[in-house]
């Protein structure tokens, strides 16, 4: 990836810092959104002097059109996407309200599409491009306390399917991971760690989400690539 221009969207949280340094490391320019100062300042303190360079951090809310097209804009050029923004909330469908609803799929689901979209016309004007999109193994298996979840995320499979076909022919390709829980610290304290041992490491996602997204991935499109671990 030496020279490449990479969007990570979502690159300051537990599976995010990884995939950054290891693109970094592998001589990437990056563009990393956060959302609060604190996420930024702790990914800063952990890459290498050597790497900061190579390295732009943009306070951006990816459910704001406007927001989008313009942190997109300002890219000299857009080799790949890395979309890692996501979240869930857990909770029975009879009592899930609306509004949480709605949050989960914008969360999820709608900046997937904005920053896809966006992308996407960058890389049909270079006539290349990656697009990794991170699904999940509720998407494709989905279970009880988690339909918001599981609805978005199968959303954003579809989503990442329809893109990979409509570039069929050219050098832009697009694809979605399927991981099943990520062995982060936030989901240590929400979930406990007595199964921890079972989960993805986010260095062993990160290694198949950077593949994605190099040159080497050329024949790989609209593939949804289980990464369970031992889950």
């Amino acid at each position: 990836m030496d020279g490449k221009h990479i969007l990570i969207t979502g690159g300051t949280g537990g599976l995010g810092t990884s995939v950054t340094q290891v693109i970094l490391a592998e001589g990437a320019s990056l563009v990393v959104t956060y959302r609060q100062e604190a996420e930024a300042e702790r990914l800063r303190s952990l890459i290498p002097a050597n790497q900061r360079a190579q390295l732009t951090l943009v306070q951006a809310d990816l459910t704001d059109e406007a927001t989008v097209i313009s942190l997109i804009n300002q890219m000299p050029r857009l080799d790949s996407l890395i979309h890692l923004v996501g979240g869930f909330a857990m909770g029975p469908t009879a009592d899930y309200a609306y509004h949480d609803w709605k949050r989960v799929l914008d969360l999820n689901l709608n900046t997937t599409f904005l920053v896809c979209k966006h992308s996407l016309k960058r890389m049909q004007a270079q006539n290349y491009g990656r697009i990794v999109t991170i699904g999940s193994r509720g998407a494709v298996e989905p279970v009880g306390q988690l339909s918001a979840y599981c609805a978005a995320k199968a959303a954003v499979v579809a989503l990442t399917k329809a893109i990979a076909d409509e570039t069929r022919g050219s050098n832009i390709t697009a694809n979605t991971v399927l991981p099943s829980v990520i062995d982060t610290t936030a989901n240590r304290q929400s979930m406990g760690d007595a199964q921890a041992n079972q989960w993805v490491t986010p260095k062993s996602l990160a290694g198949v989400i950077c593949f994605l997204a190099s040159e080497a991935a050329q024949d790989i499109r609209g593939a949804a690539i289980p990464v369970y671990g031992n889950a």
